[in-house]
């Protein structure tokens, strides 16, 4: 009988460590539409302002998640779980530029904490971005487009581009990315020429300059595909798509780092001590 208690125990402690993390303050809403929507985890310790890493969920449908808080709050970091509109919604509304809701919300959501930030205890000084897979492309663009805003971006096996030539370049056969552009990924590529406007205008690839917030990518796959996994898969989550981008951005003057297996990071272990590393470092004196 003893035993089975000690069973039901174990078993109810795994469920509560596997239940996400209550927000310090949900659903706060950053825009009048229905996923344009935060939740704000506040360190239970101490009295702030703390740093902030705002966490981009789905673009194409509706989401949002906060990473492990156990990873930050010892660091007295906050985690902001972030939902935009998606590419879906854009499509219902018949939007040219499916990916302007996605990427629109992204920019918006930051500048929404930065101006709130001492409402929640939080440095609107020391703001970071991070996304997995698809929600890492927003957490890059504002990294690009606004780095004034953003101490630095972490992003996890991810797509940090919707321009098709570019995709095709770095993973070859790859398909990915529709409706960014208003169109199958077929038809954008055989309209990339056309399509090239819009996708400098929001493609973070396409945004990147030497002012650019520090950028890490990390993926848990090598150059070579496991056994394992599907082509399909490993074609969307490859560190080649990584490896694309890096190029750029240090030939941009950018800072960017790539970790995958074989391939570690000086100063780094991974994207996690890398946002707390940045977060808290010391501001120098202007």
């Amino acid at each position: 009988m003893r035993f089975c208690f000690l069973l039901v125990a174990l078993a109810l402690a795994y469920a509560r460590a596997a239940e996400p993390p209550k927000p310090t303050h949900a659903d706060v809403p950053y825009g009048a539409h229905a996923h344009q929507l935060i939740d704000i985890h506040v360190p239970p310790k101490g009295e702030g302002p703390f740093p902030a890493l705002l966490w981009y969920g789905g673009i194409w449908k509706a989401s949002k998640h906060a990473v492990d808080v156990n990873r930050f709050f010892p660091h007295g970091i906050a985690v902001v779980a972030v939902e935009v509109r998606t590419m879906e919604d854009a499509t219902a509304d018949k939007v040219t530029e499916p990916i302007s809701y996605v990427l629109e919300d992204a920019m918006s959501a930051v500048k929404f904490v930065v101006e709130n930030a001492e409402k929640w205890k939080l440095d609107p000084k020391r703001i970071a971005l991070g996304g997995g897979s698809q929600g890492a492309l927003p957490a890059l663009y504002v990294g690009c487009k606004a780095p004034e805003l953003v101490t630095c971006v972490a992003a996890y096996r991810c797509q940090p581009t919707i321009d098709p030539k570019r995709m095709q370049e770095w993973v070859p056969g790859v398909k990915w990315g529709a409706p960014a552009l208003g169109c199958s990924f077929e038809e954008s590529l055989k309209r990339r020429d056309e399509l090239l406007p819009v996708i400098k205008k929001w493609s973070p690839d396409w945004l990147l300059h030497k002012n650019a917030t520090p950028m890490y990518f990390e993926n848990e796959w090598g150059m070579t595909k496991p056994d394992d996994i599907t082509q399909g898969n490993y074609d969307v989550h490859s560190p080649a798509w990584a490896v694309g981008f890096q190029k750029l951005a240090l030939a941009a003057g950018a800072t960017c780092y790539v970790k995958y297996p074989g391939h570690p990071t000086e100063g780094y272990d991974d994207i996690w001590s890398f946002i707390v590393k940045q977060l808290t470092a010391k501001i120098p004196n202007p």
